[in-house]
């Protein structure tokens, strides 16, 4: 079942800004990663998901209400960590979280308190005054402390230091176990790498792919990098049918590509040389979108 769709949407700002032809669907329980550069189109996409921007074309639908027209029978369902924290006028991080508690109708701060000890945020802190890093905690909170069943996530780790970070993909990764259906965008390839179980890639407006993160970590071939101990070894080894990628002859390097169903026959080989180590290098996803940004530079240069 598709929780969220988005189809043909389209925010033309002029002069090659919005967004244009976004078609997306995200299904239940699934957490769904939405990574690009500042400026590409993240947040103007999730606005629309949350009803805060009309489309000029297409549409997009949550649980199967129009997200513009339908704008309140969303937020029902869905929790929501906007990409730039923005408090009321209230002189605590308790007054602002009992304040939400109450518009939420929600009585039990369990799970509230639950995320404040695992953040490590004191919550009785001046809520202007607090830092960067303690208001995008106090913001997570907020959202999350309501246990709703689709969490729109705009850049949620900005301003965390990298130990609250990982924390925090704790907290969506428990998030996941319970069955949620996540929307986070991001710049940073490895924490959608960590959660994620599919990931676009959004480049000045446009969707340039979509992949399953299951397709990044289960590729049909590998690559090893084979250090051998003496220069004799390191020659003899390039006599070889195996397919070498890079050779540095400083350091009696190769780097191999080879497919998972040769990797038996390459160890095998290997025996018959000295070696200093041999590592596999693995393929992430920002090797996969650094592919296909490649691929389509070259295209690009044909056509002109």
């Amino acid at each position: 079942m598709s929780v969220i769709e988005i189809n043909h949407l389209t925010k033309d700002y002029g002069e090659g800004r919005g967004i244009f032809d976004i078609n997306l669907s995200i299904e239940k329980g699934e957490v769904f990663g939405y990574v690009g550069t500042n400026g590409s189109g993240k947040t103007t996409t999730i606005r629309h998901i949350m009803g805060f921007l009309q489309a000029q074309q297409g549409s997009a639908t949550v649980m199967g209400f129009d997200a513009w027209k339908d704008s309140v029978e969303v937020k029902k369902f869905v929790s929501y960590i906007p990409g730039e924290i923005a408090f009321p006028d209230l002189r605590t991080g308790t007054e602002f979280l009992k304040a939400q508690a109450e518009l939420l109708g929600l009585k039990n701060m369990d799970y509230a308190n639950y995320l404040c000890d695992k953040l490590q945020l004191d919550t009785s802190a001046n809520l202007k005054r607090m830092s960067k890093g303690m208001k995008q905690k106090t913001a997570i909170v907020a959202a999350l402390m309501a246990n709703k069943d689709i969490l729109i996530l705009d850049e949620p780790t900005t301003g965390l230091d990298p130990l609250m970070r990982e924390t925090f993909l704790d907290i969506i990764l428990e998030e996941k176990e319970k069955g949620k259906t996540i929307f986070m965008s991001s710049h940073m390839f490895d924490e959608l790498e960590d959660t994620c179980d599919r990931v676009a890639m959004i480049q000045n407006g446009h969707i340039i792919d979509c992949v399953s993160m299951n397709d990044i970590t289960n590729t049909p071939t590998k690559t090893y990098k084979i250090e051998f101990t003496n220069r004799e070894d390191f020659v003899a080894f390039k006599h070889t049918r195996f397919k070498i990628i890079r050779e540095q002859p400083q350091y009696n390097q190769v780097t191999i590509t080879i497919k998972n169903e040769d990797i038996a026959k390459l160890m095998k080989s290997l025996t018959k040389y000295k070696l200093k180590f041999v590592a596999e290098i693995e393929y992430t996803l920002e090797n996969h979108f650094k592919d296909v940004l490649k691929k389509i530079k070259e295209k690009e240069s044909k056509n002109v």
